[in-house]
Parts: structure tokens; sequence; C-alpha cells
């Protein structure tokens, strides 16, 4: 999978893909209007961070592209690659449990902390995706 040219896009199916992480430096969009609410994307082959209304709401170490990112109330869902293994980070509710699924495969249930943060470690490789569903039990 190749990495997101335009930093941040709108797909098709009305989700959004973003990140490069073959950028040598820190590339940013700010102000990218999606369904009434405003991302800001920085990305790069170290990191990769979306923000959402100035929120939190993603970001991965090393840098990696995400394809079709769809939030709501209780389930998260995207494509991710990277050239390497990485962690990404998610901000989701407080102090509750989600269900982790890489390739449909569940990897466990987990719980995020007091400020609503899920972190996971994905093995990534290049030329391969990773499908990651998130689901709040």
């Amino acid at each position: 999978m190749a990495a997101v040219k335009e930093l941040l896009k709108t797909e098709a199916d009305g989700t959004l893909s973003f990140g490069d992480y073959t950028l040598g430096s820190k590339t940013k969009l700010d102000g990218f209007e999606f369904q009434g609410d405003i991302y800001k994307v920085k990305t790069f082959a170290e990191i990769t961070k979306l923000e959402k209304n100035g929120m939190f709401v993603y970001e991965s170490v090393p840098g990696t592209a995400v394809e079709n990112f769809k939030a709501d109330e209780d389930t998260v869902s995207f494509r991710v690659s990277g050239t390497k293994d990485a962690q990404f980070t998610l901000e989701l509710e407080a102090d509750s449990e989600y269900k982790v699924y890489m390739d449909d495969v569940n990897v466990g249930d987990m719980k995020t902390n007091l400020s609503g943060k899920l972190s996971v470690s994905a093995e990534l490789e290049a030329d391969r995706s990773v499908a990651v569903r998130v689901v709040r039990k």
C-alpha cells in the first residue's frame, strides 16, 4: 500500500485516508474540513498524527499510512501500513473496554486509561496493510 500523497483525503466511501511515512521531514496539513469537522495531520517517517477539532484522534510511531479511517461511538476501523512494526494510539472513551481485531483476528481485549487512550502494536511490512477494528465491549 502506498503512502497517502495528499496527506489527508476523503475517500468515495465516506472515510478518511491520511499519512505519508515516506517523507523525510515533518509535513502538515491543517484546516481540512470533513463532515462538519476540521482535521489536521502531521506526518513523516518518524510519526503520523491526526487531530479533529484540535483534539487527538490517532498517532503512530514510526509514521504510517492509514486508509479508510472511520470512527463512530462504538467502533474505529481502518487499514494501516508502514515499512516496519509500529505502535498506534487512539483516543476513545475513557476507562472503557474494547476488543481489538487485526485482519479479522481478535488480538485481545484492552482497556483505555483515564484519558481514553488505547495503544496497540502492529506488525507491519512494506507492500502489505493490516485491517484494524476496535470495538467497544
